[in-house]
């Protein structure tokens, strides 16, 4: 044999990126075990990690490491034979393969590296314990999709490469191990690929889309001189189809995607891969009975199975606690191709379906309880992607399953803020949906919740009255009481409270009838809301009460009640009751995750507090409701936020900031078609202090500031909430900040501030949107400011809007 070194490696093997801890970690494994495997998916590096761990720990062993890649050998009786070869053993007549290779290793200390055991598990394990048993200086590194399974075997796992996570920016995504190999294989393929301001973007997003894999990364790479990162994202809308134009010196089965997969699933047996197939259909991590309920008897123990060989991801535990399962990406495309030429598709997707419905409906009805609130919501919270695919699914193959689906899921989506992110679904369901059929309706309410929340009080009204329209005269029913009380609550904020009213008063009396307590709470509420517009402060805190008293209603509702009762206790100046009721409902809000009513409980709070003379707690709630209303889209909120920033600012010295707040807040109200008259307390509170910071500015002062309140947008007046609310004192001037921009540099920053696209910036300047992106990386430099977000506060701290 040769002296100390690596043997046998192709040299194409020799450059391993972005795993360095990998290699440490099997290079430290290799000094503590004397055979250690790495398991993981086809595709995601294994060779290369030993090919590394070889080149890093040749040197510890006098005769180096030695390669003998098995992926070629199809009979299993030849393993010995193919390593006997690789290590340059002398067939010997009579003796055994298998022996020739020990006598050679007996006198020798190396590492022997095993690439590729998977197909030929059993032979290698028989080969490796007789190895390990005659030659005390060896050691074993193996690679597989699954372990050995021999004794005094450790195993190491290889994940996916790191992929940039969300908000990450910067240096966050350059130095994301996914980012770098793509780097490193794009620059191979084209000289003059940089990551660049521009393209560090579509990087991120393509290595995500391909879960971090490594083979996949290098064969998009590969085309990227050709396509450009752009395009290459598009492509990954087939991404199976990537073709082979990596490596050509790489094993036939590393050249396509498809090629990597199917190498492990004909290791399967027929039972384990029809499983395989039919597990495909998840779009997200599974339980093992969600396994059972889509692909039937006998998936539990194929699943186990499919872990060992690397076709699933070992389980975690999820939010509600259940352990899942989960397929990377890459590999449920190629199932989902695999069930599509078994003609299984349509049948795997019903029973996806049949299942996600019990979920949703059997979790939905515990939202609706006191006791199982909590757990129903975290199991929604785990099921929640699985749903959504289902619910897209079935608005175009199966509404009276949409239907179901929507009518299950629509509280939670209140409760965690999400209801914003259905209107696409719902739209299509109510497009396909006969007008008047039972998802008809149950889209109609939900595209006015979301409307009324947006806010678009004109369009929630109308879809509010059509669905009632249509089923006012059937039987009473629970979604005609949710219809009228959203009704009621629309009519009060339009200042049509008579009517309003009526409305919450008539879905009362069937929500009585029909047996339904959160349908009496709902009622309630738009009572509530319609006595406090009317001034009849007592009235309605006697009405808020009542709703907390009605039994077995969900704690959702419970807190929409405290919230309301903390409002209107602090409009009849009960401040020491509504702190009580406000903190008690804010600390179960908090607990359970709820965001709406968090949202609606903060601006509240923040009054309180500066009631209280606590303009730093102010500032907290309010800036806690505005990033709330950023990330999940319940706007109404922002004019509330608003208010109490208008306040905040007229109680710490700074008049006109309040009397921007308060005009941004005036003028989004109009816009959102709001009529109703504030309470009296709260109505005079507000004019005297505004009259005071009228007068401290003056009127050209005055007069000033409302203009740019009044000229703000939904969004950069969210902006300017964050801004007003930071932690310590008002920002300085950023370094390099608008004082070191050009004067068409500001242009572009004030545009961004206001909303504008780049497209939108382009056709005002007369410039090309290449130009347009340029200036703007530009100005990213020099300010610091990577996001949009970050641009529109610096140019609100710097007064350009």
């Amino acid at each position: 044999m040769a002296a100390a070194g690596v043997h046998g490696f192709p040299a194409v093997l020799t450059s391993f990126v972005g795993r360095a801890g990998a290699v440490r970690e099997v290079a430290g494994l290799l000094g503590e075990y004397r055979l250690v495997t790495v398991t993981g998916p086809g595709g995601v590096g294994k060779t290369r990690l030993a090919s590394a761990v070889a080149g890093q720990a040749a040197a510890r062993f006098a005769d180096g490491a030695w390669l003998a890649e098995l992926a070629p050998v199809r009979d299993r009786a030849q393993v010995a034979a193919a390593v006997a070869v690789a290590l340059g053993a002398r067939e010997q007549p009579g003796v055994p393969a298998a022996e020739a290779a020990a006598r050679v290793l007996a006198r020798q200390q190396l590492l022997l590296v095993l690439d590729n055991c998977e197909h030929v598990i059993g032979a290698a394990a028989e080969l490796c314990g007789g190895l390990l048993q005659a030659c005390d200086d060896i050691r074993i590194l193996a690679t597989s999709r699954e372990p050995l399974r021999i004794a005094g075997e450790a195993v190491y796992r290889l994940a996916p490469l790191p992929v940039p996570g969300r908000g990450d920016a910067g240096d966050d995504v350059a130095g994301a191990g996914a980012v770098v190999l793509f780097a490193d294989r794009a620059r191979a393929a084209d000289a003059g690929f940089a990551l660049t301001g521009q393209n560090r973007a579509e990087v991120a997003r393509l290595v995500g889309r391909l879960d971090g894999m490594p083979l996949a990364i290098e064969l998009a790479a590969a085309r990227a001189e050709a396509l450009g990162v752009a395009q290459l994202v598009d492509w990954l809308d087939d991404r199976l189809a990537l073709p082979a134009g990596g490596d050509r010196l790489a094993a036939g089965r590393h050249r396509s995607l498809a090629a990597a997969a199917q190498w492990s699933y004909e290791l399967l047996a027929e039972d384990e891969r029809r499983v395989f197939r039919w597990l495909s259909v998840f779009p997200a991590p599974f339980t093992l009975e969600a396994g059972g309920a889509v692909a039937g008897p006998g998936a539990a123990e194929a699943v186990l199975r499919l872990v060992e060989c690397s076709l699933l991801v070992p389980p975690r535990s999820g939010p509600d606690g259940r352990v899942r399962y989960a397929m990377l990406e890459t590999l449920r495309g190629y199932g989902a191709s695999l069930l599509a030429q078994a003609g299984e598709q349509d049948r795997a997707q019903a029973a996806l379906a049949r299942y996600a419905v019990g979920v949703a409906e059997q979790a939905g009805a515990g939202l609706q309880t006191t006791t199982a609130e909590s757990a129903a919501a975290r199991w929604l919270d785990a099921e929640g992607p699985t749903a959504g695919h289902v619910l897209g699914w079935a608005a175009e193959h199966d509404l009276d399953t949409a239907a179901r689906l929507v009518a299950a899921l629509g509280w939670w989506w209140v409760l965690r803020g999400r209801q914003a992110g259905q209107e696409p679904l719902l739209h299509a369901l109510a497009g396909r949906a006969g007008p008047g059929s039972e998802g008809w309706c149950t889209a109609q309410f939900w595209l006015a919740w979301t409307a009324f929340h947006a806010p678009d009080l004109p369009a929630a009204l109308q879809r509010c009255t059509a669905a009632i329209d249509v089923i006012g005269d059937r039987k009473p029913s629970r979604l005609l009481v949710d219809c009228l009380s959203l009704q009621s609550a629309v009519l009060s904020n339009l200042g049509r409270v008579p009517e309003a009213a009526a409305a919450s008063r008539r879905a009362l009396a069937l929500a009585r009838e029909l047996g339904y307590p959160f349908g009496q709470v709902f009622a309630l509420h738009g009572l509530v809301i319609a006595a406090s517009y009317d001034g009849d402060q007592d009235e309605a805190a006697r009405l808020a009460r009542q709703a907390m008293q009605i039994p077995d209603i969900p704690g959702a509702a419970y807190r929409a009640s405290g919230y309301l009762l903390a409002g209107v206790l602090a409009e009849a100046g009960d401040l020491a009751a509504a702190e009580q009721t406000g903190a008690a409902s804010l600390a179960s809000a908090r607990e359970t995750g709820d965001v709406y009513n968090l949202s609606g409980l903060l601006p509240i709070m923040a009054d309180l507090d500066l009631q209280a003379g606590r303009a730093g707690d102010a500032a907290a709630h309010l800036r806690e409701a505005t990033q709330i209303v950023l990330s999940t889209g319940i706007r109404f909120t922002i004019m509330n936020v608003l208010d109490g920033c208008g306040h905040l600012c007229a109680a710490t010295g700074r008049p006109a900031d309040a009397v921007t707040a308060w005009a941004a807040s005036e003028t989004l109200s109009q816009q959102a078609g709001f009529g109703f008259t504030e309470p009296d307390p709260y109505a005079r509170r507000k004019q005297e202090a505004l009259g005071q910071a009228r007068q401290a500015l003056g009127p050209d002062g005055a007069r000033a500031a409302e203009q740019r309140g009044a000229a703000m947008s939904l969004a950069t007046a969210a902006e300017y909430a964050l801004l007003l609310t930071a932690p310590g004192p008002p920002p300085a001037p950023a370094p390099g900040g608008p004082g070191k921009l050009s004067a068409r540099e500001r242009e572009l920053v004030t545009l961004v501030a206001r909303g504008c696209t780049d497209a939108d910036i382009a056709a005002q300047l007369y410039i090309s949107i290449r130009t347009v992106r340029s200036h703007l990386d530009r100005i990213r430099d020099k300010t610091g400011c990577r996001r949009r977000a970050d641009l529109t506060r610096l140019a609100l701290s710097q007064g350009l809007v």
